[in-house]
């Protein structure tokens, strides 16, 4: 059976041990996370937290609806094995219990019913020098040889990094856009989970890759270039450090991309399609 709790209703010890135990751990799904990025969000739950799906709820036109809070790419059903008939009561109940705008399981979970789905790209823990000699596109090796007259440095979260990222950051359309990625960036700097992987040329910052460091995966939340130095393949040097250093201990998410020049950047360095399940109402989709 499922039932839907909202945010006061919720055991979250329950609910973390469910999360810790699932087959599809998952960042954006700690409680902590969920707080800073949703801050409004309902908890499905199958027998006493067998089974989980947290849902974000976002006001439009001043209705409730079930939408993907900004910077999380999925969510979905969390257990301690994926069963398709489980994933599938989820689906229902969130379709019957909700208005729907956008929803994103994540990559473990599996359906009967054939959803759309959208891609995902991963290097699991992998021996670096086999990486870059087995999997790297031909051309890509030749853009990181290139880039290095770089230097890498991995440099503090202060106002400094601070204003590179407001300068350069792409994507944020609106204020209230770019508010929320400072909020995010701030938690994340005080949680001691962020990452920021600078290169710079002759002593000046560049690139910046800003990643997630969350125990066995590290995830790309966004890749900062200066305009004025995009010819220096500052991007390719630093994935190719980031690799370089990490990827022997953990695996690296590119949290993307349907663009078809991001994904084979991404693919360039050997990174593995993963694909996962959503749901979208196309009719709300047009007025967004």
């Amino acid at each position: 059976m499922i039932r839907r709790l909202k945010y006061h209703e919720i055991d979250f010890h329950k609910y973390a041990a469910c999360l810790e135990d699932s087959e599809q751990k998952n960042w954006y799904a700690k409680k902590e996370v969920l707080d800073q990025l949703s801050g409004n969000w309902h908890l499905l739950v199958y027998e006493d937290y067998q089974a989980v799906m947290p849902i974000h709820i976002q006001k439009k036109m001043g209705v409730g609806f079930v939408h993907m809070p900004l910077f999380c790419q999925q969510l979905g059903v969390f257990s301690k094995t994926d069963d398709p008939k489980i994933n599938e009561a989820f689906l229902h109940f969130l379709r019957k219990k909700y208005r729907l705008f956008l929803y994103s399981f994540n990559d473990r979970n599996r359906f009967d019913e054939p959803l759309e789905q959208r891609k995902n790209y991963i290097i699991p823990v992998s021996d670096y020098p086999l990486l870059r000699r087995k999997k790297y596109f031909k051309g890509r090796k030749s853009t990181v040889k290139t880039a290095q007259h770089l230097t890498y440095k991995e440099i503090d979260f202060n106002p400094a990094s601070l204003e590179f990222i407001k300068n350069n950051f792409k994507g944020l359309v609106k204020d209230v856009e770019w508010q929320r990625l400072k909020t995010y960036l701030i938690f994340l700097a005080q949680t001691e989970t962020l990452k920021l992987c600078g290169a710079f040329s002759k002593d000046v910052l560049i690139n910046l890759a800003l990643v997630i460091a969350d125990q066995g995966q590290l995830s790309l939340l966004g890749l900062v270039n200066s305009e004025h130095h995009k010819h220096e393949n500052g991007s390719s040097f630093l994935i190719d450090k980031i690799l370089e250093r990490y990827i022997g201990e953990k695996s690296f998410n590119f949290m993307g991309s349907n663009i078809r020049g991001i994904e084979v950047f991404f693919k360039s360095f050997g990174a593995e399609l993963r694909e996962y399940s959503f749901i979208e109402n196309k009719f709300l989709k047009k007025f967004s």
